[in-house]
């Protein structure tokens, strides 16, 4: 059962997706935002070529853990997205994503055009990672025979 995870924006949307077993996110691609009737129908292309079975979108949150301009701006698209799709939506806080996404590019020696060009994709999954990783799915035990 895959998941996928975004992180929207503004201009983009970052797009990261599970294995089948939800142990680990990929970085899949970024939605160049066109309008938001052609980003929910790329999004419904993902989700029926890879069988996802739940969503989970980044909420930004101030520092202080409150909801600014751009999370209810996330919301909204939340709303709309729902509508439009019969799986679970669930929100995980994406403070310090980017932060996290950026410092793992800069190890990789990416140059700043590179980093531009996937640094959304990359905070989509780490957004995904750290709903994987809260629901434990690698830590499943396999069964003992009786």
């Amino acid at each position: 059962m895959r998941v996928l995870g975004l992180d929207v924006g503004d201009k983009t949307i970052g797009v990261a997706i599970s294995d089948e077993m939800r142990w680990t996110a990929q970085a899949f691609e970024v939605i160049q935002r066109k309008g938001l009737s052609r980003d929910i129908e790329r999004i419904k292309e993902i989700l029926s070529e890879y069988q996802v079975k739940e969503i989970i979108i980044g909420l930004p949150k101030n520092m202080n853990g409150e909801e600014g301009p751009q999370a209810k701006k996330v919301r909204e698209f939340l709303k709309k997205l729902q509508a439009q799709v019969d799986l679970p939506i669930k929100t995980w806080d994406e403070r310090l994503t980017t932060t996290a996404a950026e410092r793992t590019l800069l190890e990789g020696d990416l140059s700043r055009a590179k980093r531009k060009k996937i640094i959304d994709k990359v905070a989509a999954q780490v957004i995904l990672q750290g709903y994987l990783d809260s629901i434990g799915t690698h830590s499943l035990v396999s069964p003992v025979d009786k």
